[in-house]
């Protein structure tokens, strides 16, 4: 059983870092989740779980498992969605300012730069908000 969830780690940990370095946005998200997942599961690996064993020590039970992973866990999974969400945002903004989802530089120092229309397009102006008091800033 715990060669399983070893290797389970492992090849989340592998594929996590794998999509990190991918050169658009969704697989990085992608990967940044994985490698939440992984870590997590190793948190609650940590714990040596056990079936039918009470989380704290009481006069009666003869055995306990330790609750210290388990909240770590609750904690990293609160951390990660709102990273998740942040890198999220990040991207999307990235994306609406650029007008694509590369992670890297433009031009010579990616090789998929050169498949897009970034040298022609040049930087995609953001739409200027209308105002809720009209064009020349009086109210209508």
């Amino acid at each position: 059983m715990e060669f399983l969830v070893a290797s389970a780690i492992g090849v989340m940990t592998a594929a996590g870092i794998y999509m990190v370095l991918r050169a658009r946005t969704f697989p990085v998200v992608i990967g940044l989740s994985l490698l939440t997942y992984a870590t997590n599961l190793f948190l609650f690996a940590t714990g040596r779980l056990a079936v039918n064993q009470p989380p704290v020590i009481g006069a009666t039970a003869g055995a306990y498992v330790d609750p210290l992973p388990q909240a770590l866990v609750l904690t990293a999974i609160v951390i990660s969605f709102g990273m998740t969400a942040v890198v999220v945002v990040m991207a999307l903004r990235a994306y609406l300012e650029t007008g694509n989802d590369h992670v890297d530089l433009p031009g010579d120092a990616s090789p998929e730069a050169s498949e897009d229309d970034w040298k022609l397009r040049g930087r995609k102006q953001a739409p200027v908000p209308k105002s809720i008091f009209g064009s020349g800033g009086e109210r209508a």
